[in-house]
C-alpha cells in the first residue's frame, strides 16, 4: 500500500461506528417534543442536527452531540418575556417523563441529556426570518441569543465541493491529532481553521489522498504561525467561535513529525511515524520478522483508544517532581527546558494539573518504557492503571533511555483529556520509570 491508500484507510478508520444509536437517540428526543409542544408524532421534523455531527466532521468516540428543536412560533408568546429557563424546564421535563431511567438536566443555555458513551445537547430555539434561531440563556436573569448554525452547515458544505472533498476529511484527520495529542479545541473551532487553511491556498484544490501528507504537514505549520486569537469568525456564520488553550505549540511539535514521516517514506518506520501524528487510526507498521539478535520481550503496551471512545474537550498537563535524598526538588519540565539529565537513583512523583477538568472525571496512568534496554530486561510496562485517588503516580529511575508517562481524565466512559511527559534518563551513570 502508498501513502495515498494509507490515508485513505485512516479515514475509514475514523468514520463514526454508532451512527444507528445517535440517530435513534435524535429521533427519540425529537419525537417526544413534537409530542409536548405539537401533539404530533415525527421523528425528524422540527429538529435540526447541529455541531460536527450536523457538519459531517465527526470522528469515532464522538460525546458530545447538539441538536436544535425548532419551537412552533405559536409558543413564543409564552415564554418571550423571562420566559428563558421555562423554556428548558418543559423541554427537560418532557424528555424526563418518557424516559425516566436516562439523566437529564437543565445546563445554562441547553438541555442535557445523558446515555452511556454520549451526551445530546438539546437547544430548543424558535427560527427567525433569517433562517437564524433565538434561543434561551439563563444566565444573569436570563437572555435570548442568536445562532446561525444553518450558515455554518451550508458553507462548509460548499466549501467541501470546492476543495475537492477535502475539507471535511482533514476535519476529521485534525480531530484525531487533538484526540492523540491532547489539544483542547472545539469541533467549530477545528472545522473554522481547516476551512481557513484551505481558502488560503488552491495547491490542494485537485487532489486527493496521494496529498495528504503534505496536507497534513503544510495544515500543521498554518496552525503554528497564527496569531493568538481569543477568537475567530466561525466558518459561513461568522459568528464568535472562542479559542480555548493555545495550539500553536502542539502543531509546531506535530509539522516537526509529519516532516519526519515525509523524509521516511517508503521505509520500515514510515507508518509509526504518522501514527505518531494521527493515533492508532493510522494503518498498523507491517510487522517484519525479529533477527536472531533481537531481544525477546513482552509486548504488554495497552492503549487508551481500546478501553474507552476518545473526545479530548479540556486541558490536561503532567509534571513530575524530581528527588533525591541530599539533593533539592526540580520539575522535569524544568530540567528538560534546561537540559539537565535526569540520572539514576531518583524519586519521581508525576503529577497533573486539571484545572478545567470537570470533578466528576475518573482518573488513569500510564508508565511506558522504551528502548533496547527495557526489552533486554523485559520491562517495556505501558499497562493503564487507575489513579489511587492521589492524582499522582510514583516512581524511580532505574534504567536508561526513552519514557513516557501519560495521563488520562475520563468522564462517563469517555476519555475528555490527556497529557502526557517524556522522561528521558540518560546513560550518565544511568540506572527509568
Amino acid at each position: 500500500m502508498g501513502i495515498g491508500e494509507d490515508f485513505q484507510e485512516l479515514l475509514s478508520n475514523l468514520q463514526v461506528d454508532n451512527a444507528a444509536t445517535i440517530s435513534l437517540r435524535y429521533g427519540e428526543i425529537t419525537s417526544v417534543l413534537n409530542r409536548k409542544f405539537r401533539n404530533t408524532e415525527s421523528k425528524t421534523a422540527n429538529s435540526l442536527q447541529i455541531g460536527s455531527y450536523g457538519r459531517w466532521t465527526a470522528i469515532k468516540g464522538v460525546s458530545d452531540l447538539d441538536m436544535i428543536y425548532i419551537m412552533p412560533a405559536s409558543k413564543w408568546s409564552d415564554y418571550k418575556d423571562g420566559g428563558q429557563y421555562k423554556l428548558l424546564k418543559d423541554t427537560k421535563d418532557a424528555i424526563s417523563a418518557r424516559y425516566p431511567n436516562t439523566t437529564v438536566k437543565v445546563d445554562r443555555l441547553v438541555v442535557c441529556v445523558i446515555y452511556k458513551d454520549f451526551h445530546i445537547e438539546v437547544q430548543p430555539a424558535f427560527e427567525q426570518a433569517d433562517r437564524s434561531f433565538k434561543y434561551p440563556d439563563t444566565a444573569n436573569g436570563g437572555s435570548w441569543k442568536i445562532t446561525k448554525p444553518r450558515e455554518e452547515i451550508e458553507e462548509l458544505a460548499a466549501a467541501n465541493e470546492r476543495k475537492n472533498r477535502n475539507l471535511r476529511r482533514l476535519c476529521k484527520m485534525a480531530r484525531a491529532w487533538k484526540n492523540k495529542h491532547g489539544v483542547a479545541m472545539g469541533g467549530l473551532l477545528i472545522d473554522t481553521l481547516a476551512y481557513n487553511f484551505l481558502e488560503s491556498t488552491d495547491y490542494f484544490d485537485d487532489r486527493s489522498y496521494y496529498y495528504y501528507d503534505y496536507m497534513s504537514r503544510d495544515f500543521f505549520e498554518y496552525l503554528s504561525n497564527e496569531k493568538d486569537h481569543e477568537f475567530y469568525a466561525a466558518v459561513g456564520s461568522r459568528q464568535r467561535v472562542r479559542v480555548k488553550k493555545k495550539f500553536q505549540k502542539k502543531a509546531k511539535a506535530t509539522y516537526d513529525l509529519c516532516v519526519k514521516a515525509i523524509d521516511a517514506s517508503g521505509q520500515k518506520n514510515e507508518r509509526q511515524k504518522w501514527r505518531d501524528v494521527y493515533g492508532n487510526a493510522f494503518p498498523a507498521p507491517v510487522k517484519l520478522e525479529k533477527q536472531a539478535f533481537t531481544y525477546v520481550f513482552r509486548d504488554t503496551e495497552e492503549f487508551i483508544e481500546d478501553r474507552f471512545p476518545v473526545d479530548i474537550r479540556y486541558d490536561l498537563k503532567v509534571d513530575c517532581k524530581v528527588t533525591q535524598n541530599g539533593f533539592r526538588t526540580n520539575h522535569l519540565l524544568e530540567m528538560l527546558s534546561k537540559h539537565i539529565p535526569l540520572l539514576r537513583n531518583k524519586k519521581l512523583q508525576f503529577f497533573m494539573d486539571a484545572s478545567d477538568v470537570p470533578p466528576d472525571c475518573s482518573f488513569y496512568w500510564k508508565v511506558l518504557n522504551q528502548g533496547d534496554e527495557a526489552e533486554r530486561r523485559d520491562q517495556i510496562r505501558g499497562q493503564i492503571v487507575p489513579d489511587d485517588g492521589t492524582r499522582s503516580k510514583q516512581e524511580r529511575t532505574s534504567f536508561a533511555g526513552s519514557h513516557i508517562v501519560e495521563c488520562y481524565a475520563v468522564q462517563r466512559g469517555v476519555v475528555v483529556a490527556r497529557g502526557k511527559i517524556r522522561v528521558p534518563i540518560s546513560w550518565q551513570e544511568a540506572e527509568a520509570a
